[in-house]
């Protein structure tokens, strides 16, 4: 009996189920399907910071260490990897005070004087030479201090992995799309795509528009100039994954 009043109970809500669903037309139904896709590769660019910075009473004696420095840096990164792409950048001259001290009660307050002066520059290496790079940076670093390291994919790499992303998320909207049409009962070939919005940049989707930015490894070392070798670093570029949004606009027969 139990048995028969388990099977009887099923079937009743089943049979609900099924009437439930008649009930609701779906001719002419218009639904948005939002989708996603993505893709994954090694990075295969890195982008390294390197700086120098010096101090000195005198302003023009640190000035003309940086700039020699930068020089003998730049002449570096040229031989070690003739490809790099070289960005010099962030000059900067800062006066050093002397520590504030406390003034006696009347006393007026003199105009603070520096007592030295700070000097740097930094240096911008692009370069898809991964397999130098620590070479090149550990060379580099005999003049320069490295301050931070990111990598990523190229405009190339991304160009070429552009279409592997485009296929992936038009795979998922078709995906998405038959499984709403299964749920409706509905055969597939009642569904007609009305508008594929990519990117999600109309009014379909929330969120900022466009792709993901692919996610970069941040890194950060920094070593004592001196004359003798600096042991190579060593790097794991890791990987990127792009990503890619998509909206459908899909009507029923």
């Amino acid at each position: 009996m139990t048995v028969l009043k388990t099977v009887a109970a099923a079937a009743l809500v089943l049979g609900t189920q099924a009437a439930f669903a008649q009930s609701i037309p779906t001719s002419g139904a218009t639904v948005i399907v939002p989708a996603y896709g993505e893709v994954t590769a090694p990075n295969d660019q890195a982008v390294a910071m390197l700086a120098i910075e010096e101090q000195d009473k005198d302003k023009a004696a640190a000035a003309s260490r940086v700039n020699q420095k930068i020089k003998q840096g730049l002449d570096i990164l040229k031989k070690e990897d003739p490809q790099a792409k070289l960005k010099t950048q962030g000059y900067y001259t800062y006066p050093v005070y002397p520590e504030d001290r406390p003034m006696p009660a009347g006393a007026a307050n003199k105009p603070r004087q520096p007592t030295a002066w700070r000097v740097g520059q930094y240096v911008q290496v692009t370069t898809t030479n991964l397999t130098a790079l620590p070479k090149t940076v550990a060379a580099a670093q005999k003049v320069l201090t490295l301050n931070g390291l990111s990598f990523g994919l190229s405009p190339a790499a991304t160009r070429k992995l552009d279409d592997a992303r485009i296929a992936a998320t038009y795979k998922n909207l078709n995906e998405r799309v038959a499984s709403i049409a299964s749920a409706m009962g509905r055969p597939l070939s009642d569904a007609v795509l009305d508008t594929i919005d990519y990117e999600g940049s109309g009014n379909y989707a929330g969120g900022p528009a466009g792709a993901a930015a692919p996610a970069m490894m941040r890194m950060s070392a920094k070593a004592e100039m001196a004359d003798q070798s600096v042991a190579e670093p060593s790097f794991e570029p890791g990987e990127t994954t792009l990503e890619m949004r998509v909206v459908g606009k899909v009507k029923f027969k």
